[in-house]
């Protein structure tokens, strides 16, 4: 279980420092369950279902391995 929590928080970390690149070219980031908001003139940003299938993703990839 410990493993899969550095998964998740590594692909947290990833989403979001290439966040305009996956934003632009996969759309990421813009799910419905993704959450956005300024607050004192700052942006936020919590990718929650980009990585929930991002997680999915490397779930599938490593299974397959």
């Amino acid at each position: 279980m410990l493993k899969w929590l550095v998964v998740i928080v590594l692909l947290v970390l990833v989403s979001g420092l290439f966040q305009p690149q996956l934003r632009r070219n996969l759309r990421l980031g813009r799910l419905p369950g993704d959450l956005h908001f300024r607050l004192r003139g700052r942006t936020y940003h919590f990718p929650f279902t980009s990585t929930v299938l991002l997680s999915l993703l490397a779930w599938l990839v490593l299974r397959a391995i």
